[in-house]
């Protein structure tokens, strides 16, 4: 099994030109799928696998109370090994052909308010250079929404200060333009006047190197905590309350949608829920017949 993993990861690397965490991720969800099937049905050849594997597989994520979501995930590796070697002809059926993922309830991730964003921004300690860093690199990322994996990995070339946008990489190594916005731009130039080192990564951390996305997780759990924010967030709550805040005010839902570098509207649309309270305004303020008569 390791033979073939090894190439198929090879193939992601290659010709689809993921990025070192997606391959990390379906490395981790093959090498898992394959010590169950080595442990459940004692086969160590795929040529060997078959439907009743798989789903005895998912059968026993299921009893270890993995979450939904993540056994959706791990199958959709598991079914492109599959595919990938019945292109290669080392096998002729694929065993996942016929077995459906289970459903997904979605959720909407948290969102802030934008007192509670202004609350977050106005956090840090700027009274020296690493409160400096923690206010533009917040800034940064709910100005453009960026990932936490696009945001830590910023070098000062990827900023165009004078022209006001960021350049960044994303997943399978797109690229993509970003406006920053006039604010973000002013505290990141305030930053960056502030250093006295030629790193070229734009927010670096220990050892001279980009600061790691469990430090910036641990920097925004503590800057909330500081604001007095009670809800449970992440680098993605930024992100998400990015999206909303724009479609709110009126942004069309495919220039959020290439902003955030989803390959599918679907998606955007899940990331981007409107308030209930929007809608009703919207609805009163449109409807004909939504207004008592005066």
């Amino acid at each position: 099994m390791r033979e073939h993993l090894d190439l198929f990861l090879e193939h992601l690397t290659l010709e689809r030109g993921l990025a070192a965490n997606s391959l990390a991720a379906y490395r981790r969800d093959l090498e898992g799928h394959a010590a169950c099937l080595q442990e459940s049905c004692g086969k160590a050849d795929p040529r060997a696998v078959t439907e009743s594997d798989i789903i005895r597989y998912l059968t026993d994520l299921h009893h270890r109370h993995i979450a939904t979501s993540t056994i959706c995930r791990k199958l959709t590796a598991v079914r492109q090994f599959y595919r990938f070697l019945v292109a290669e002809g080392t096998i002729s059926v694929d065993p996942t052909a016929n077995v459906q993922p289970p459903r997904v309830r979605k959720r909407l991730p948290a969102t802030l308010t934008l007192d509670e964003v202004e609350r977050l921004l106005a956090a840090p300690d700027i009274s020296d250079l690493r409160g400096l860093r923690d206010r533009a690199m917040l800034e940064v990322l709910y100005a453009t929404g960026l990932r936490v994996s696009e945001l830590v990995n910023l070098r000062r070339g990827n900023v165009h200060l004078k022209l006001g946008y960021v350049r960044c990489v994303g997943k399978g190594n797109k690229e993509r333009i970003v406006p920053l916005g006039r604010i973000a731009t002013a505290w990141l130039e305030r930053y960056l006047n502030a250093r006295e080192d030629d790193l070229p990564f734009l927010f670096p951390g220990r050892g001279h190197r980009p600061i790691s996305r469990v430090a910036f997780w641990q920097i925004i759990k503590h800057q909330a905590a500081r604001a007095g924010i009670l809800k449970e967030i992440s680098p993605h709550t930024l992100r998400h309350s990015f999206a909303t805040h724009l479609l709110e005010r009126g942004a069309d839902l495919r220039a959020i949608q290439e902003m955030l570098g989803h390959r599918s509207i679907t998606t955007t649309q899940i990331y981007t829920h409107v308030s209930t309270d929007m809608l009703r305004e919207v609805y009163v303020d449109a409807h004909p017949r939504a207004r008592k008569r005066e």
